[in-house]
């Protein structure tokens, strides 16, 4: 049996009509850039995040850059966020000219440990970005206390969380904002590359509209220096289609992982993932944790199994950011984890089949080797 990581065509199959009405759409009315169709989406975005705004741009990293950027982080200031996220969050730090601040994770939830928190605060701090990575939303109470104290915004990274909720409310929309990816294999994916941020602040939002288009107050009046980050009307419209059945797609991803757990359960050398009581997790990713993590995944390869790793190397490790100076063993959690986080096939198609025999073929592997203790 062959069983891909991801299968797109099997998710747009489906809609495609209703998505090829909708880019047609664009095409009659020459709405490209910008425009009515990203004004709709960004409209009916806000509405079910529950936020009063959202303002789309060109990609997830435009997303969280220009919101720290619209926050003042500038040159010689500090953020604080995770080691074990995708790149991009780093990226937007340092493309605002200044320098990340890692914590390390909560081992059960893979987020932001608020435990550790008020000891990476500095008088340098501007900004906090807790990552809702794989789809679950980092513990967010304790971490705006935190910040309360210190009058610092806290801007969440939800790029990976689409519909997530944390104590019944949604991801986003617990900080000062939340920064959304529409890449095409998210929950909420685009035909491209496209991003949101949604706030409840209006100052923050006209700031990030002007940013995103040039620092444009109005056409060739530039009141700030900007960038090209704005939404394509294609990914609008695309999205606005998709939107509609998010919840029906979470629901099924849910439902595959609540599969997943119970055909895993209480199998030797597998750690599945922890949904935290205050949370309803939307599984981007299900990763599961096994030893001789690159073995695992070879061999799952050879019997047509698709998995992915989120993230190899945690970014503190990374060549790019050795000028910060971090070395193996400063944040132990994201690098116990970086070594063994396996993600297995995920995507709302996903048939009971295919998942019970990515899971027997898993359990064969690992318990093939019998090395317990490097996941205890």
């Amino acid at each position: 049996m062959k069983v891909p990581f991801l299968d797109l065509k099997a998710h747009h199959e489906p809609l495609r009509k209703e998505l090829e009405a909708a880019i047609g759409e664009v095409i009659d009315c020459n709405a490209f850039a910008g425009g009515p169709f990203v004004a709709r989406f960004e409209d009916e975005f806000a509405a079910y995040c529950g936020a009063r705004f959202a303002v789309g741009v060109g990609s997830g990293t435009d997303a969280l850059w220009l919101t720290l950027l619209a926050l003042g982080v500038g040159p010689g200031d500090e953020v604080i966020t995770v080691p074990n996220t995708f790149m991009a969050t780093a990226e937007a730090i340092s493309y605002c000219g200044a320098r990340p601040v890692f914590v390390d994770v909560d081992e059960r939830t893979y987020t932001l440990d608020p435990g550790l928190l008020e000891r990476a605060i500095t008088k340098k701090t501007r900004a906090i970005i807790p990552v809702h990575l794989f789809g679950q939303c980092a513990d967010m109470d304790p971490i705006i206390d935190i910040a309360s104290k210190y009058n610092i915004p806290v801007v969440e990274d939800a790029c990976q969380a689409h519909g997530a909720l944390y104590k019944g409310r949604k991801a986003g929309t617990i900080g000062v904002a939340g920064c959304f990816s529409f890449y095409p294999g998210k929950n909420l994916g685009a035909f491209g590359e496209a991003g949101a941020v949604v706030t409840d602040d209006p100052e923050l939002r006209a700031a990030i509209q002007m940013l995103r288009d040039h620092g444009q107050a109005r056409k060739y009046v530039h009141a700030k220096v900007g960038w090209n980050a704005r939404m394509d009307g294609i990914q609008a419209a695309v999205l606005r289609v998709k939107l509609k059945n998010l919840d029906n797609v979470n629901a099924r991803r849910r439902a595959n992982a609540q599969l997943y757990n119970e055909l895993l359960a209480g199998g030797d050398g597998i750690i599945t993932p922890v949904e935290a009581p205050y949370n309803t997790h939307v599984y981007h990713v299900y990763a599961v944790r096994v030893c001789e993590r690159d073995h695992v995944l070879d061999e799952l390869g050879r019997r047509g199994i698709g998995c992915g790793i989120h993230y190899p190397i945690p970014i503190h490790l990374q060549e790019a950011y050795g000028w910060l100076g971090y070395r193996p063993g400063a944040f132990p959690v994201a690098e116990r984890c970086a070594g063994e986080f396996l993600s297995l096939p995920m995507y709302p198609e996903l048939t009971r089949e295919q998942i019970c025999y990515v899971c027997e073929q898993l359990d064969q592997v690992v318990n093939r080797r019998k090395h317990h203790e490097c996941v205890a």
